[in-house]
């Protein structure tokens, strides 16, 4: 986890800094749906590879936007989903959804 002082002083730049890879975006995209296990996720997000995978779900859990739940059985089953603080990323999200959509029809119109 960055402390204060190592993250951007700027608000939109401390966002791209927590947020703003490719995988994160597309991991959070999944867990505001539902919480999902690491195979499903690697499973669903074609072209990331183990090691990314795990590093970016560190990342996110360091950063407390999302959570790791270990459940006491075997094998061992380990779930992600948001935290608290990774559900207000939602308006966010749907924003970026909403502008990708519109974006996508205005180049079909042209």
């Amino acid at each position: 986890m960055l402390t204060k002082e190592e993250l951007p002083v700027c608000p939109v730049a401390t966002t791209v800094e927590l947020i703003g890879n490719k995988w994160k975006l597309l991991i959070i995209r999944n867990l505001l749906a539902r919480p999902w296990r690491f195979n499903e996720l690697r499973k669903d997000l074609a072209g990331i590879s183990q090691k990314v995978l795990t590093d970016n779900l560190r990342s996110l859990e360091s950063d407390g936007i999302i959570t790791r739940t270990v459940f006491p059985e075997v094998p061992p089953r380990v779930e992600y989903a948001l935290s608290e603080l990774g559900e207000t990323l939602r308006p966010i999200l749907d924003s970026m959804e909403a502008w990708g959509k519109t974006y996508k029809a205005n180049l079909e119109d042209t």
